[in-house]
């Protein structure tokens, strides 16, 4: 997951927990107190875990061995596995009784890039990507995300008297890459297994640990990626008149498409343009034959989404026309849609969960800014699956207070120097998940 911001800001709302059934509400005081024993006892395990995951990290769609950890701690909790879904993907069913099917999903994947950030656990880990050899690091959390989830399966396993239904949990794979999803629907997840009436899921964040942060409405950009190549004739740099250069072609491209960012987006409306990679020729004195430029889109709503697209496509056509070039190779690569919160499910999870978190848990509602990042878990989401998708806080707050005295910035997901604090944040996610469970928190009758 791409994160560049912190938590939610919190609002100050009053909400009364609201009913979801005719049976008197759990006393999660006392679920609480028991998940926390619990928890005692099984996280040594957990951070052993995450440390093993974080220096064997793995790339999208190569999640082998994740994948055949999390599925050996599912099965020895007691959940039917079924693996390779979509490729690398996990899935773990445990049914209790009469009640609604609730997903329950953590990313696996890593990036990459090299870690820097000094841990005695750090990642020494390469692979090939795009078939080049590179360093891998879990520079977005998902080695938490991963121990979290079988903390999950563990607790309501353990706490199957304290609710009733089905928990479908997903290992997803290829989060950074924004294919997993999609993969693991296309590959039968919501025919082949209990179809979720609704889900959670929780992604580490560089806010304070300790917080758990709800954001109703939309809480995650769409992306939008493609690879553009700009096609020419290559030469001799010394006769530029003897060739077609494709390279200020390209340049044309990047500076005349950020106008349709400054002057055809309402400038109200969050929108984002990035030129991520521009790869062309080979030495100083020949000229290329093709330029490649790798962009990425990120908007709010549907309408800038579609400005964004077409107005990139258009630029490129014009730039290359501009050159007396063919019509560039448009491709799109990946991409996926906002992430929205239900937000009944948001205003139902932050009165169950204050009792439990008091001042730590933090409410942002539907018109309050969304993270400018994107998140694949949005394709459940518009697959049927209303969801309540938590922030967790990865970082001590004497190290943040430390990062302002000095004046420094608090890395971010995707940083070489992001390290959260394992332990908070799995415990934090475990108990936002499983009491919400328990909690009856789900959206509201239609």
């Amino acid at each position: 997951m791409m994160a560049k911001h912190g938590l939610w800001a919190a609002a100050s709302l009053a909400l009364s927990l609201i009913a979801t059934s005719a049976q008197a509400a759990p006393d999660l005081a006392a679920a609480n107190a028991r998940l926390t024993a619990l928890l005692d006892k099984n996280y040594p395990a957990l951070d052993a875990l995450y440390k093993d995951l974080h220096q064997n990290p793995e790339l999208g769609l190569q999640e082998v061995r994740t994948a055949g950890i999390l599925a050996q701690h599912l099965r020895k909790a007691g959940f039917a596995v079924t693996e390779k879904v979509g490729g690398t993907g996990v899935v773990g069913v445990l049914k209790n009784g009469e009640g609604p099917t609730i997903l329950i999903r953590a990313d696996m994947d890593a990036l990459p890039m090299e870690e820097k950030t000094g841990l005695a656990w750090s990642s020494k880990a390469r692979a090939t990507y795009e078939g080049k050899d590179v360093p891998v690091m879990h520079a977005c959390g998902h080695d938490t995300h991963v121990a979290y989830l079988i903390g999950v399966a563990q607790a309501l396993a353990a706490m199957r008297d304290s609710w009733s239904g089905t928990v479908v949990l997903i290992g997803q794979p290829a989060e950074e890459i924004l294919k997993g999803a999609k993969a693991m629907l296309d590959d039968g997840l919501l025919t082949r297994f209990p179809k979720p009436d609704y889900g959670f899921a929780a992604h580490v964040l560089n806010g304070p640990t300790g917080t758990v942060a709800i954001k109703a409405g939309t809480a995650f950009s769409a992306s939008d990626s493609y690879s553009i190549t700009f096609h020419g004739r290559g030469g001799h740099g010394s006769m530029p008149s003897m060739a077609l250069d494709p390279i200020p072609i390209a340049a044309r491209f990047v500076t005349d498409v950020q106008t349709v960012i400054s002057r055809e987006k309402d400038p109200n409306a969050f929108g984002v343009l990035t030129i991520g990679a521009i790869n062309a020729g080979s030495a100083p004195n020949i000229i290329p034959d093709s330029a490649e430029v790798k962009v990425n889109i990120r908007s709010l709503t549907p309408e800038v989404r579609q400005l964004l697209r077409s107005g990139a496509e258009r630029s490129a056509k014009a730039a290359a026309m501009m050159g007396n070039a063919p019509e560039p190779t448009i491709t799109y690569l990946t991409g996926t849609a906002s992430l929205v919160n239900n937000e009944s499910m948001a205003a139902n999870g932050f009165a169950t969960l204050k009792p439990v978190f008091g001042e730590r848990l933090l409410f942002a509602p539907a018109s309050a800014a969304p993270v400018s990042a994107s998140e694949d878990y949005s394709e459940f989401v518009d697959a049927g699956i209303p969801s309540l998708y938590f922030a967790i806080g990865g970082y001590d707050p004497a190290v943040l207070a430390n990062l302002k005295a000095k004046g420094q910035p608090v890395p971010t997901n995707h940083s070489p120097f992001f390290a959260p604090k394992a332990e908070p944040v799995i415990r934090n996610a475990v108990a936002a998940i499983v009491l919400s469970v328990i909690g009856g928190v789900r959206p509201d009758a239609k």
